[in-house]
């Protein structure tokens, strides 16, 4: 039985290396991704057509937070990689190469357990402490976006505390508190889905979005209920923005700190994110 540390005084890499191939969530494409240990610090990626021109990811790079986050490598850019950075970071991983056959990394699920799965198939091995694994913060940071806010406070070590609102009674108001660390993460935060509402289906796919989205691939929700119940948590919307929020942090290494966010989004975790890189 595979067991995950219950802290990150190490780092880790793959043992071995994975495939997966499934359906971009916002294309509809099909894409296949390779991740592979790596000899340098960080997650690399590289396209399949041009496997010379490799780049390491970094705030820098991130463009897009339009319902998910996208970063630009070269001429390209690669979409949805959240849930991937956030599987990894989240366990501990780095010293990781990523090959991409496509333009968007596949959603699988809508969560990051397959990936995880992946992981503990080809098993994991430590690898040198990161410089950039852990973000040190020496002061509090407040930041918000209208109604949405984010606070991170200095800490000896990486909780979040997690508040989200929405006008639908099938989720309404939802908080959430995790001391992250591999094992917590994999049992409380990585197999939570995303989620979206029926009524904005139409609008989001005039804007060429959710191509891929499916019922298989996303929580639906009607206002009062799900369209595809059951919940694996009955609070699984807003462990999900937990998951997204490490995603996002990933590039920048998670924070020592108390995060507290409320009404979470993309482009506001990248606002926390660029601030940490400073």
């Amino acid at each position: 039985m595979f067991s995950w540390p219950t802290n990150y005084d190490y780092c880790y890499t793959l043992a071995g290396t994975i495939t997966r191939e499934g359906i971009g969530l916002h294309s509809g494409d099909s894409t296949r991704v390779t991740i592979s240990p790596y000899e340098k610090e960080g997650y690399y990626v590289s396209f399949k057509d041009k496997p010379n021109d490799i780049f390491k990811l970094t705030q820098d790079l991130i463009g897009s937070t339009m319902l998910c986050t996208a970063v630009k490598l070269g001429r390209r850019n690669l979409y949805t990689i959240e849930h991937l950075l956030s599987s990894m970071a989240g366990c501990g991983l780095s010293y990781i190469h990523i090959e991409v056959d496509g333009r968007e990394i596949p959603l699988l699920d809508g969560s990051a357990i397959q990936w995880v799965k992946e992981f503990e198939e080809v098993g994991i091995k430590k690898a040198p402490k990161p410089d950039n694994f852990f973000r040190a913060i020496n002061k509090s940071i407040i930041l918000n976006k209208k109604s949405s806010v984010i606070a991170a406070t200095p800490s000896e070590k990486t909780t979040i505390i997690s508040t989200i609102s929405f006008p639908y009674k099938a989720i309404s108001d939802q908080t959430f508190v995790i001391d992250l660390n591999p094992k917590s993460f994999v049992e409380m935060i990585a197999p939570a889905r995303t989620f979206g509402f029926k009524d904005q289906f139409q609008e989001l796919s005039e804007l060429g979005l959710i191509k891929g989205g499916s019922l298989e691939n996303a929580l639906v929700c009607d206002g009062d209920g799900w369209v595809n119940p059951p919940l694996r948590f009955d609070n699984e919307p807003i462990r999900h923005k937990i998951l997204d929020l490490i995603g996002d942090l990933a590039l920048v290494g998670l924070p020592k700190a108390q995060i507290l966010v409320y009404k979470g989004s993309h482009s506001l975790n990248a606002l926390l994110a660029s601030s940490l890189k400073h």
